[in-house]
């Protein structure tokens, strides 16, 4: 009876709304427990592999000692900030992680508009699936293979150069030059992700309502005219959300990593070395790990702030915004 009258308690300090909200979500789960046993695994993925890991970034303010705690020991100190932002190869791999990945938002982002808008016009769907599913190749190609195929194409004695050779001209090492290495991961980026980009953009063109089409059609607009000021007015919100997302990532490694990684060495460091990289050469081959957690920190914080002006000039100007 006791126990009872302690429940009845506890629920009439809840108000109806709350009981609504709470009966609503309780049935949900019920009927759709099989998508909500699917968000289990993202959600335990983010939990061991985004979350936890946070609590390492103690170690850019506290000293680490191998075989002492994982989160250091010590009073907490700056040190390890002064120290990356007096080292002069920080500052270049924050510069040309910036040139990197804006040169690439530059020329990737209305590339993938342009050519969502060119699929979404095609009329012959066996023929508009057949260059979707070509576009889309690339993307799922590994990392690894991808820079493979870029240093056999583009070694002294690959296809590149043997055309070079051909009509006269002389043999560029072009993995080699540190000036040949943006020009590479630009264009080996857009070529990889330009089709698999178009997806959002295509699912939001799909929801557009025929009848403005049609109405458009009537007051006399042409196919172009169309595009303008239809199609994408129409999906404006996609497009603010997805720049938004690319800006915030702009001082971010992304895929970056494994490109770059994988295509740069000594010899181009000038133009290739990044901040992902930088922070794994001193914490995993020098074994720094209080400065790379600290440059590490520093890159994130910088990525949130990136993020967040973003969303806000997007929200004044486009009327749209993550949150």
């Amino acid at each position: 009876m006791g126990k009872k009258e302690q429940f009845i308690d506890n629920t009439s300090e809840w108000s109806p709304r709350e009981i609504s909200r709470r009966d609503r979500l309780a049935k949900d789960i019920r009927v759709n427990w099989q998508l909500y046993a699917m968000f289990v695994i993202p959600v335990v993925y983010y939990v061991i592999f985004r979350y936890i890991p946070m609590f390492g970034n103690i170690l850019a303010f506290r000293k680490y000692n191998p075989g002492g705690s994982i989160f250091g020991s010590g009073p907490l100190t700056l040190k390890y900030f002064k120290q990356f932002i007096t080292a002069k190869p920080f500052w270049q791999a924050f510069s040309n992680t910036l040139i990197l990945n804006g040169l690439y938002l530059l020329f990737r982002f209305p590339l993938t508009l342009i050519f969502a808008l060119l699929i979404n016009e095609i009329r012959n769907l066996h023929w508009k699936k057949f260059v979707q599913t070509v576009s889309y190749l690339p993307h799922f190609i590994s990392m690894v293979i991808v820079c493979g195929m870029i240093k056999e194409v583009l070694s002294t004695k690959g296809p590149v150069n043997e055309v070079i050779s051909m009509l006269g001209g002389e043999k560029i090492s072009f993995i080699s030059m540190a000036e040949w290495f943006r020009t590479i991961f630009v264009a080996s980026g857009i070529w990889q992700s330009l089709g698999w980009g178009t997806i959002l953009y295509l699912a939001a063109m799909s929801g557009i309502n025929p009848s403005l089409y049609e109405a458009a059609t009537v007051d006399g607009a042409s196919h172009f005219q169309q595009v303008i000021h239809v199609t994408i007015p129409c999906i404006l919100p996609t497009i603010a959300t997805l720049l938004i997302l690319d800006i915030g990532g702009l001082v971010g490694s992304g895929g970056a990593f494994e490109k770059v990684y994988l295509l740069y060495s000594p010899m181009t460091y000038e133009t290739s070395d990044i901040v992902s990289t930088y922070v794994f050469r001193m914490g995993v081959e020098s074994g720094s790990v209080n400065f790379a957690s600290a440059v590490g920190l520093f890159e994130g914080l910088i990525n949130l702030i990136l993020l967040t002006a973003a969303n806000f000039v997007s929200r004044k100007v486009a009327k749209t915004s993550l949150w």
